[in-house]
């Protein structure tokens, strides 16, 4: 009951086409050298990770975790002219995206199955409420069977697209023997993980995590049938569950053999933490997410760029520019965006970013494009610079100006350096 919304599908259970496509994608890719280690931030200190990953998906999309921005080697998408540096990493892309439809249409049809399940649930309750609440009145009878029926509404269509569309698959490997230290689950007694007990970060609230597993496996390194052995075999990779912030409740340790699946459903990922429990050979996964793009998309970016630009004028003879508004919310909301292209976008591709050369170029035309915003924002900043300065500006609203504009400026400086010690 602890681990209902956790649905697990053995390898036999998918198409073997689809087995060959995918599993020959991850080998194209690591034969590339296309999976790298992240460097992430953890309280202020920055750490390698010791798992491999690359980002595939949605062209344009980007996946933040742990302070660390990753952009998407895009998969071949209708209306998108995507370049791949071999016509291998193409075929491998393609393949990542045949899993990700497969995926999105499991996860529609185990969450319509949960559905009909939780419905069935709370009719029958409800049937044993009205078998034991004979003697409730009419009017209580009534407020009971109204709270019921909105519980009972089917899932619109619209929501379980919503919750199970994928925009991207985080793509990871793992020799654990490469590995000197690994650290054990300190719980449970599960072992050794390649990665520590974790929420997935940047997922649109109550969506579906898809998770396909491939672990070289040979006959060397095989799931021992010894009856004397205790808990986990430390030769099979696991992935580990265990109900947030709460180890009284016990944690469930799942075998995941080459080609098996699990999906974690609805809030699972909000309400249990998981970790990924190392065995001995190589692994491979592909973990499908509905990453939050509200704020994570390069339509997003170039859109926010536009937005702060309406601020600023040329002169029809002079050609000279100017600002329209020195208002302190317009100055405000132009200085932030300054902010976001430079340290959310342009100082975090250009930080790890050239490694995606090794797949496509796709990145580098929208990047020149955002630099070139970018040089026009500065110019704004020393337009702010000047024009403050002028004796003839009201000095109320000069002084809210400077208050605001003096604030990020100094975020900027903070922010500059912290990325020039990067």
């Amino acid at each position: 009951t602890k681990y209902s919304k956790l649905i697990f599908r053995k390898s036999d259970t998918i198409p073997q086409e689809l087995h060959q496509m995918v599993q020959e994608s991850f080998l194209t890719l690591r034969e590339h050298n296309c999976f790298f280690q992240d460097l992430v931030r953890i309280k202020g200190r920055d750490f390698l990770t010791p798992v491999s990953r690359i980002l595939i998906g949605n062209p344009g999309c980007t996946y933040k975790y742990l302070n660390t921005r990753l952009f998407t080697v895009p998969w071949p998408t209708e209306g998108y002219d995507i370049k791949y540096c071999s016509p291998q990493i193409n075929d491998a892309c393609k393949a990542l995206m045949r899993l990700n439809d497969y995926l999105h249409i499991e996860a529609v049809k185990a969450l319509q199955g949960q559905n009909l399940f939780e419905t069935k649930e709370i009719k029958d309750t409800t049937v044993i409420d009205r078998e034991q609440s004979f003697a409730t009145s009419p009017t209580e009878q009534g407020s009971v069977s109204k709270h019921q029926s909105s519980v009972c509404i089917p899932e619109d269509d619209r929501s379980l697209k919503n919750r199970t569309s994928y925009k991207l698959t985080l793509l990871n490997y793992m020799d654990p023997l490469q590995m000197l230290y690994l650290k054990q689950e300190p719980y449970f007694g599960m072992g050794s993980m390649a990665v520590s007990w974790h929420h997935d970060e940047n997922l649109v609230e109550g969506s579906t995590v898809a998770v396909y597993s491939y672990s070289c496996e040979d006959a060397a390194v095989q799931e021992s049938n010894e009856q004397e052995l205790k808990g986990r075999d430390p030769a099979v990779w696991h992935v580990g569950l265990k109900v947030a912030w709460d180890i009284e409740t016990p944690g469930l340790a799942l075998p995941l053999h080459q080609g098996d699946i699990y999906l974690m459903l609805d809030d699972l990922n909000m309400t249990h933490q998981h970790c990924v429990l190392a065995g001995l050979s190589p692994r491979f996964s592909s973990t499908h997410r509905v990453a939050d793009s509200s704020r994570g998309t390069l339509e997003y970016i170039l859109g926010q760029c536009e937005l702060a630009l309406q601020n600023l004028q040329t002169d029809s003879d002079s050609m000279a520019l100017s600002l329209k508004s020195l208002e302190a919310a317009v100055v405000k909301q132009v200085e932030e965006i300054h902010n976001e292209v430079e340290f959310e976008w342009l100082r975090q591709f250009w930080f790890q970013g050239k490694r995606y050369l090794k797949c496509t170029d796709w990145w580098l035309k929208p990047m020149a494009k955002l630099e070139e915003f970018w040089r026009k924002l500065e110019i704004m900043t020393s337009l702010v610079l000047s024009e403050v300065r002028k004796e003839q500006q009201i000095e109320e609203q000069r002084n809210e100006t400077i208050s605001c504009f003096l604030f990020l400026l100094k975020e900027r400086q903070k922010l500059r350096k912290e990325w020039t010690a990067r």
